[in-house]
């Protein structure tokens, strides 16, 4: 794991703790590199209503091959930084971001 990668995304017990930057309004919804520190996502889903949230946590849950009941949003519920908690991810796409 590199420091770019080390300061993403950590583990905590069989939980997965990922730091974001996220994009709303983009024409799909797509991991598009590193931003300062974080992972960028850019997400096909307005920042209005908890729209791009939504999207976000529905992304992350599909990828992680999870319920979108195990994937909750700790910080930055109005923030484009967002601090994100997935619990026993079955897969690790992360590993390759």
């Amino acid at each position: 794991m590199d420091d770019q990668t080390a300061s993403w995304r950590r583990e905590d017990g069989s939980d997965l703790v990922l730091t974001l930057h996220v994009q709303p309004g983009a024409k799909r919804t797509e991991i598009q590199g590193h931003y300062d520190g974080a992972l960028k996502v850019r997400l096909a889903a307005p920042p209005v209503d908890g729209k791009a949230n939504q999207e976000l946590l529905r992304f992350l849950a599909d990828a992680f091959g999870v319920g979108l009941r195990t994937v909750t949003l700790e910080y930055g519920q109005s923030h484009r930084r967002k601090i994100v908690r997935i619990a026993g991810p079955t897969k690790r796409p992360d590993r390759q971001w």
